[in-house]
């Protein structure tokens, strides 16, 4: 079992900053491939970044690259996604995932574990 907490959404202004955290306990973090996911009213969720269990390979969706960066620090067992130049779109719940893998997943199905979501809202 893992358990998830996100941390560090909030309001912000649009071009502003946030970062993301995700605190993970229970089975060994670094056994897991990671994942941020984001589900806006009425839209379904959708895959934002992953990251592989030792943080060598990343995925983004088109519509953050450039924008939002994913990282982990195993030894605290602790992922992040940092977010800049962030856009009213990008407001939603976000949630970060846990994959039994070691390779990036990209789809919210291969993810066993979730945490219960932070929200960001980002004013125009």
């Amino acid at each position: 079992q893992v358990q998830l907490v996100e941390s560090g959404g909030g309001l912000v202004q649009a071009g502003g900053s946030l970062r993301l955290s995700c605190a993970a306990s229970g089975r060994t973090f670094s056994s897991y491939a990671m994942g941020w996911f984001r589900q806006a009213p009425g839209k379904e969720r959708e895959s934002v970044a992953a990251i592989s269990w030792s943080g060598s390979s990343t995925f983004y969706a088109e519509s953050v690259k450039g924008r939002f960066t994913i990282s982990r620090d195993n030894a605290k067992n602790t992922m992040y996604l940092q977010m800049d130049s962030l856009k009213p779109e990008d407001t939603a719940v976000y949630y970060c995932a846990a994959a039994a893998s070691r390779r990036i997943e990209t789809h919210d199905y291969e993810y066993g574990y979730w945490g219960q979501g932070t929200q960001v809202t980002v004013s125009s």
